[in-house]
C-alpha cells in the first residue's frame, strides 16, 4: 500500500429540501389553511478519526465527498427527511485545510473523533410559516439552501510518543524492530525506510508508547533533498527525540569523513531549518552497534562529549541487547513525565 500522507478532495454538504406550499382539503373543511410543511436540512460531510488507518491512500481515487439532499416537504405538514450525512474515515493525525482560504478546519487527534467540515443545507419553510393575518392562504413558500462547498486539503501528522532520527543506515529500523512490534524493510543499504514506522513499545508490561522511525535525514533534509523535508514534519508531534548515531567503519584503514558529533550538529541544523520548536524537542542519544569493536573503542569518548554538552547518551546493541533496558527505562521514564 502506497503511504499518502496529503491529499485534496472536494467536500460537498447536502441541500436542503425545499418547503411545500399546499393546502388543506377535506370535506365540511370550508376554510382549510396551508399544511405545507418544511424541507428537511442537507447532510453533512464529516470525517471520523479511526486508528485502523494510518495513511491517506483510500482516498486517492474518492476525490469527492458528497453528502446526500434533505427531502422536500410535502402535505399535511409533512417534514421532509433530513439528507443522510456522509462519514469519512481518516488516520488519528490528520490535519484539514480548507485550501482555498487555508483555513485550520480542525484536527483529529482522537480515535472517534469527528468533525463537520462541511454543514448541510437548512431545509426550506413551507407555506404556514408565512401565514399573516392579512394574508392566510399563502403561496409560498421557501426553497432548501445549498449546502457547502469546499476543497479540503488533508494532511498527515504522525501521532507518537518517541521520534527517531538519523543519518542513513544508522540502524534505526531494526531498532524499532528490536524494541517494538514493527516490521519495516531491514537492508544494508542506505533508504531502506522509505515511509514512516510505527511500533508499539511495553516496558514491564505496565507502561507503553508509541515510536515513528522516519526515513534516514541528510543534509538540507530541511530544503527537500532526500525524503527529509516530506518527514520531518512527523517528528514535530513527538514528545522525545531518539537521535541515533554511529562510528563508521574505517576501511582498509582508509579514514572516513563520517564524524558521530558532526554528523549529531548537522542534523540538528536541519531540525532548527525546519521548526525551531522541533529543534528545541528533548533528544537521547544512542550510540548504535556497540557490539563491533570500532564502536566499543569510540564509546566512553563519545558519552563524556555529549554528556558535557547537556544530553543523555545510552551505547546500544540490537544484536547483543546490550544497554536496551536502560535505554527503554528511560524512554518510558520521558513519556510519563509529559
Amino acid at each position: 500500500m502506497k503511504f499518502v500522507d496529503e491529499i485534496k478532495v472536494q467536500a460537498t454538504a447536502g441541500k436542503g429540501g425545499d418547503g411545500a406550499a399546499t393546502f388543506r382539503r377535506e370535506m365540511y373543511v370550508p376554510l382549510g389553511g396551508p399544511n405545507g410543511g418544511d424541507g428537511g436540512r442537507g447532510g453533512n460531510v464529516i470525517l471520523k478519526g479511526d486508528e485502523g488507518f494510518n495513511t491517506l491512500s483510500h482516498l486517492r481515487y474518492r476525490r469527492f465527498l458528497r453528502a446526500k439532499n434533505g427531502v422536500p416537504g410535502s402535505k399535511n405538514n409533512m417534514h421532509g427527511k433530513n439528507g443522510e450525512d456522509i462519514i469519512v474515515k481518516v488516520p488519528v493525525g490528520t490535519l484539514i485545510f480548507d485550501d482555498v482560504t487555508g483555513e485550520n478546519i480542525g484536527d483529529i487527534t482522537e480515535n472517534g473523533q469527528e468533525i463537520i467540515v462541511c454543514k448541510g443545507g437548512r431545509g426550506g419553510r413551507g407555506n404556514p410559516h408565512f401565514a399573516t393575518a392579512t394574508n392566510r392562504t399563502p403561496h409560498t413558500a421557501e426553497r432548501g439552501r445549498s449546502g457547502e462547498d469546499k476543497t479540503l486539503r488533508l494532511e498527515l501528522k504522525l501521532l507518537a510518543d518517541i521520534g527517531l532520527l538519523g543519518f542513513p543506515s544508522v540502524g534505526k529500523s531494526t531498532f524499532i524492530s528490536t524494541i517494538s512490534n514493527a516490521r519495516p524493510k531491514i537492508a544494508d543499504y542506505p533508504f531502506t525506510t522509505l515511509v514512516p514506522n510505527l511500533g508499539v513499545v511495553t516496558v514491564h508490561e505496565e507502561t507503553s508508547f508509541v515510536v515513528a522511525d522516519v526515513p534516514g535525514l541528510i543534509v538540507g533534509a530541511s530544503e527537500g533533498k532526500g525524503l527529509g523535508q516530506d518527514f520531518l514534519k512527523h517528528l514535530e508531534r513527538t514528545r522525545v527525540l531518539v537521535h541515533l548515531i554511529e562510528v563508521t567503519c574505517q576501511l582498509e584503514g582508509a579514514e572516513t569523513e563520517r564524524d558521530p558529533i558532526e554528523d549529531f550538529k548537522k542534523l540538528n541544523r536541519e531540525l532548527a531549518a525546519f521548526s525551531e520548536e522541533l529543534a528545541q524537542k528533548t533528544q537521547i542519544v544512542v550510540l548504535n552497534k556497540c557490539d563491533e569493536p570500532w564502536v566499543e573503542a569510540e564509546k566512553d569518548r563519545l558519552r563524556s562529549e555529549f554528556e558535557a554538552m547537556g544530553y543523555e547518551f545510552h551505547a546500544i546493541s540490537c544484536q547483543t541487547h546490550e544497554g536496551l533496558e536502560a535505554l527503554l527505562n528511560s524512554m518510558a521514564a520521558h513519556c510519563e513525565r509529559r
